[in-house]
């Protein structure tokens, strides 16, 4: 099968690799429709993570089953699912108490597990034609048969409810006004999930003039901020634009939030990012943590079905598996208007 294969620092591929097998009682085998990039797989493309040549990436994965194990009660072939990236078998403490993102059962050493993704455990990514889903049961969450909302339903398997989840944990209410730093496809699934959830006014900050007029359209209000900072997240930097400064986002939150008023931080800081300038970043020393991510994605999926939402108006490419290579550096570049790529394994869906 044709898989997006990392090379090394800035370098993806596409190569024939091993087909996946059932391995466990309770996997199945999806052939991948849609598989996003994700502004976490540029870190790993970038090397500012300790991914290993080899890697597949992918982690925002919507298919159709193909093959089941013996042991999965729920699914059946020709099901249509999108799987949250985070994977858990629905065992232990942390799943008891809500906290899926930090299973301890399915990466051992490590709290949590993803598809695709450094230091997450020994799952494949689904930027590939076929994926293995392990605990499958617990791990998808299935979609209507039909052919529609296939770039919506792709978001639900990260950004559309971490944008939901950022204004949770900020502590949003009714009315409240919300500023977004950083308008890329996570941002502006925060802003999106703030208009329908009754924001007083949005205000959405950036600096790539796509971004901006997307925050525009769906009615923010769009702010470059070029004089300030460029990106969010670990790799934000100084308003001089050369030199990094990782805390700098968090610092203007703090002075741009009212009194009493509330932080939602999913922009991600990495556990070690040996590519840093600094010594306490490369150990990964400004980290931030996640908490339950994927509480609400049946409730968002139930709006794309209705029509009442529609979070693939941030999606600026569909392409096939062997453009990959180029979309990365393209959208690793931020050139073209490149801002949230669909890769479509098996042709377009």
């Amino acid at each position: 099968m044709k898989a997006v294969h990392y090379e090394g620092a800035f370098k993806v591929s596409v190569k024939e690799v091993e087909l996946l097998k059932i391995q466990h009682l309770d996997d199945l085998i999806i052939k991948v429709t849609t598989a996003a990039i994700c502004g976490s797989d540029l870190h790993m493309y970038q090397c500012r993570t300790v991914a290993e040549e080899g890697s597949v990436f992918g982690h925002e994965n919507i298919g159709i089953v193909a093959e089941i194990g013996p042991g999965v009660t729920l699914l059946k072939q020709g099901d249509r699912i999108v799987l949250p990236f985070n994977v858990a078998d629905s065992r232990y403490r942390n799943w008891e108490e809500g906290g899926t993102a930090f299973c301890t059962g399915v990466n051992p050493g490590f709290a949590g597990g993803a598809y695709g993704y450094v230091t997450m455990g020994p799952y494949q990514g689904g930027q590939a034609q076929f994926l293995r889903v392990p605990f499958a049961d617990f791990n998808v969450l299935k979609l209507p048969p039909v052919k529609e909302h296939e770039g919506d339903f792709a978001l639900l398997a990260d950004i559309f409810p971490i944008g939901w989840h950022g204004l949770t944990l900020a502590g949003f209410q009714l009315r409240d006004t919300v500023v977004v730093f950083g308008a890329g496809p996570v941002g502006l699934m925060e802003a999106y999930n703030g208009i329908f959830r009754g924001v007083s006014k949005a205000f959405a900050m950036d600096t790539v003039p796509e971004r901006l007029k997307a925050a525009q359209k769906i009615g923010c209000v769009p702010i470059d901020f070029k004089k300030s900072v460029d990106a969010a997240g670990y790799q934000a930097v100084e308003s001089s634009g050369r030199k990094e400064q990782p805390n700098i986002i968090l610092d203007q939150l703090i002075m741009a939030m009212r009194a009493t008023g509330g932080l939602g931080i999913p922009g991600l800081y990495v556990p070690a990012d040996p590519g840093a300038l600094y010594e306490k970043s490369k150990k990964g020393q400004i980290l931030i943590s996640f908490s339950k991510l994927f509480e609400k994605n049946r409730q968002l999926r139930d709006l794309i079905i209705a029509g009442k939402a529609k979070p693939s108006f941030v999606v600026s490419h569909n392409i096939n598996i062997d453009d990959a290579p180029e979309a990365y550096e393209k959208l690793d570049q931020r050139i073209d208007g490149y801002t949230k790529v669909l890769i479509h394994p098996n042709g377009l869906f």
